[in-house]
């Protein structure tokens, strides 16, 4: 048996992406591990280590017996908790202990993808605090995940690329899947209202978020005649905002709105759809 067709392009954006973290990383001094990124407390150390970590977890490993500092000011919630004992346990590691890792996971990794035989709706432990969850999900987020990460890290050392990956497109895929939500419940736009979203950049795309009379969101890729609110704006700055990597206030200058202004200011407030 092979791997199931519907699974191989998660798989395939996650190997883009997290060669690309490893060659990205390989050749940086000791000094430049510490270099901070866009996630809260996280050096690029820290978030290389979170995608060792969540890998050797899909792997099976057992987690790490370690108890956290108490002043870890971003440690907030249980999730955050849960995902910190991976990334502390490593604060001490060299910079050629943790490529040593990371080169060493991910060849365990690629030979357990490389393996898998499972159908996409099989349950399977999920990367987030263990929740069950189908294997096609798992990959799919694995791949939403480290390529997001990767973001991170080039822009933390000044590399900028692969805006247009393979695992580019996974994550347009995921934060358009929540949009929907985010418009018509937690921005509260009116019934029967619309707003369009159009991307340019590496990535383009024109989106559409239909209210309907009873509240509930739907999205497609047909243009509004006359929306409540439009946005114009680059594919980088979408993914900043929707990964909640900054305020909308930070990158006001890249955002084009038309329509009512009240609502497009609380879109941008609740804009942010990862943890």
């Amino acid at each position: 048996m092979t791997v199931h067709p519907s699974l191989q392009p998660y798989i395939d954006a996650w190997t883009h992406s997290v060669e690309a973290i490893s060659e990205l990383v390989t050749p940086l001094v000791e000094g430049e591990w510490n270099h901070r990124t866009a996630c809260p407390g996280w050096s690029v150390r820290d978030l290389v280590s979170h995608v060792i970590g969540v890998e050797t977890e899909m792997l099976g490993d057992p987690r790490p017996i370690h108890s956290l500092p108490r002043d870890l000011f971003h440690v907030k919630d249980d999730l955050s908790r849960y995902l910190e004992v991976q990334v502390d346990v490593r604060r001490c590691h060299t910079a050629p202990e943790m490529t040593s890792e990371l080169e060493y996971t991910i060849i365990r990794r690629s030979r357990q993808l490389r393996n898998e035989t499972r159908q996409p709706d099989t349950p399977v432990r999920g990367p987030l605090m263990g929740r069950e969850m189908t294997l096609e999900h798992a990959l799919r987020m694995r791949a939403f995940d480290v390529w997001v990460h990767e973001q991170d890290l080039r822009r933390a050392l000044g590399r900028p690329g692969n805006l247009d990956s393979p695992g580019a497109h996974v994550a347009r895929d995921v934060l358009l899947e929540g949009l929907p939500k985010t418009v018509a419940r937690d921005a509260g736009a009116p019934a029967g209202s619309a707003v369009v979203f159009d991307v340019h950049g590496p990535l383009e795309f024109l989106r559409t978020v239909r209210v309907d009379d009873q509240g509930r969101g739907t999205i497609d890729g047909s243009p509004s005649l006359g929306p409540a609110v439009a946005f114009t704006l680059d594919w980088e700055t979408y993914v900043l905002l929707a990964c909640g990597r900054v305020r909308p206030g930070a990158v006001a200058d890249r955002i084009k709105t038309e329509g009512d202004e009240q609502l497009a200011d609380s879109i941008l407030r609740v804009f942010s759809l990862t943890p």
